[in-house]
């Protein structure tokens, strides 16, 4: 099986005779070969409009010409996962100190500013553990080295309090059903709900998991995972594409005896198992929204549902395939609406002939805007260190063409980027080439309607005067507490302007966290001696809904 050693979590069966281009694929993007061929260069999809009456088709923008000047964008997500299933990211290793864990997540905050991301997917649920103190299950061994032994703080309270004060969005990720890296129940402490239940678990693979389809079973994990919605100020609940193990040569899943128990109506077991999935998906998304409305759903799947030679609505690829590997009928819960956003892992390279990145964005933005769901990119940044991406601008292409896709197709609204740790790597120094060619400029989160929108008061900015480190701004945040913003966008141009064009993401300057207080304070140390600047401020609520901006002031 080949796998990249930065992921020993991704399995997926390597085909028996690999071919070159694709050897290596690594984390969560191995492909099945068996019926590898040449995907189509071109693709017309046709636009399911957020308007049901609107429709139009489009095709794929061109891949072969250089790509034009990137436009910044105000509004798109750009994130990171911070993964710590064996350590991957954080915490770098188990048996840290508090204060060493708490060191280690200030600086992928510290990684995250410099880069301009605005958002962190954090994994506090591994292996049916915890990063918080959780009823439900024990802390986490990737915390302490020892499962069941509380670190001395709480993790999740921890990165929650430190993320929003730098405003980044911070969505909790959580592995719905894998128990354990290991095979023995044994090795689990007693109180394991693993081990009080022994009838909720399989072995396979040299892992432990949770049965789909135990209703027991799948009502525990929606506990756990909505004990943290209802505890902590989550941005969002996120999962990635583990559902049903990816297969493993040689060996059966062990639920024979569960469909025997539960698999009445259905025709086969893989119906059954999709089933199985499907309501825990609907179910868990309704669940966190009738706990906090706000708190938005995500899934990460693996990036092809299905091929078009076998499902028509399927993608021009000829890889593995979600919907018969993981049992995950990811399209299905986009246009259902049951998620507020997918972030399908496209982990291959423009190209590439059996998963091709130009082939498969599009396919996602037409079936996302079916919905009305956002769509972010999943970016496999290790293949740049592991040499897979041979091309340094890869990823730059990458954000290129999905801004293609957004202009000329539907809408995609961002990317995240696996995993942390190679993020400052810089990998052939592609991660300077994105900040440099798509990310000079802070830009906010995707606002998300659909969740609701508050009401805000338009700041009162009062002055804007120069000061030994630029220049200090002070504006107020008017009005009753429900109208309270959560944080603000300044923006900032050059020389003496009467208004600022606030859609003009060159003028974006920062985003900040309130205050909590009525007067709010902040200091542009990127104003420059000498230089007169007009700036404007605007209100954000937690959706990053903006109000109107207030009256511009100079610097003095």
């Amino acid at each position: 099986m080949t796998h990249h050693p930065s992921d020993p979590i991704a399995v997926a069966p390597a085909p028996t005779t690999p071919s070159p281009e694709v050897t290596g694929l690594g984390r969560r993007g191995f492909l099945t070969l068996a019926t590898a061929g040449v995907a189509a260069s071109t693709l017309s999809v046709t636009i399911g409009s957020f308007s049901p009456a609107a429709a139009a088709t489009a095709p794929v923008p061109a891949t072969g010409a250089a790509p034009s000047g990137p436009v910044p964008r105000k509004r798109e997500l750009r994130a990171m996962w911070i993964s710590s299933v064996v350590n991957i990211d954080w915490p770098s290793a188990a048996g840290l100190s508090a204060e060493q864990q708490k060191a280690e997540y200030l600086h992928w905050l510290d990684v995250a500013q410099q880069y301009r991301l605005n958002a962190v997917f954090v994994q506090v649920r591994p292996t049916a553990d915890a990063f918080w103190p959780s009823p439900y299950e024990p802390w986490s061994q990737y915390l302490t080295g020892t499962q069941g032994k509380d670190p001395g703080y709480d993790p999740l309270a921890f990165v929650v309090e430190e993320s929003h004060r730098r405003n980044i969005e911070i969505h909790a990720w959580y592995n719905p059903y894998r128990v354990s890296m290991q095979a023995d129940p044994a090795q689990l402490v007693p109180e394991h709900p693993a081990r009080q239940h022994p009838e909720w678990v399989w072995a396979y693979g040299g892992k432990l998991y949770f049965d789909p389809g135990i209703p027991e079973a799948q009502e525990h994990i929606q506990r756990a995972i909505l004990h943290s919605v209802e505890n902590y100020d989550l941005d969002g609940v996120h999962f990635d594409d583990y559902f049903y193990p990816y297969a493993v040569a040689g060996q059966t899943i062990p639920d024979a005896h569960t469909y025997a128990t539960h698999g009445a109506g259905f025709a086969t077991v893989e119906d059954w198992r999709r089933h199985n999935v499907d309501t825990f998906v609907q179910s868990i998304s309704q669940r966190i929204k009738a706990t906090k409305p706000w708190v938005k759903f995500g899934i990460s799947p693996f990036g092809i549902w299905r091929n078009a030679t076998t499902d028509p609505r399927g993608s021009a690829t000829s890889g593995s395939q979600s919907y018969d590997m993981q049992f995950a009928d990811t399209r299905k819960w986009v246009t259902e609406g049951w998620l507020d956003y997918i972030n399908p892992q496209i982990y291959w390279q423009i190209g590439l002939a059996v998963a091709d990145y130009a082939q498969l964005v599009p396919w996602w933005a037409e079936v996302a805007a079916q919905s009305g769901t956002q769509l972010f990119v999943g970016e496999a940044l290790y293949k740049v260190t592991s040499g897979v991406f041979t091309d340094p601008a890869e990823m730059s292409n990458h954000l290129t063409f999905t801004q293609q896709v957004d202009a000329e197709v539907a809408p995609v609204l961002g990317n995240v980027y696996f995993s942390a740790k190679h993020v400052p790597a810089d990998p052939q120094g592609s991660m300077t080439r994105v900040l440099e060619d798509h990310y000079r400029h802070p830009a906010l989160v995707p606002a998300m309607p659909r969740l609701g929108v508050s009401p805000l008061r338009v700041p009162v900015l009062a002055n804007a005067r120069r000061v030994p480190e630029g220049v200090r701004l002070h504006w107020n945040d008017t009005g009753p507490r429900r109208t309270r913003a959560t944080a603000f966008a300044i923006y900032r141009v050059e020389g003496d302007a009467r208004r600022i064009d606030i859609e003009d993401a060159a003028n974006l300057v920062a985003t900040v966290r309130t205050s909590g207080h009525v007067v709010q304070d902040w200091v542009d140390e990127t104003a420059l001696t000498g230089r007169r600047y007009t700036y404007v401020v605007t209100a954000l609520d937690r959706l990053w809904n903006e109000s109107r901006p207030s009256e511009a002031r100079r610097s003095a």
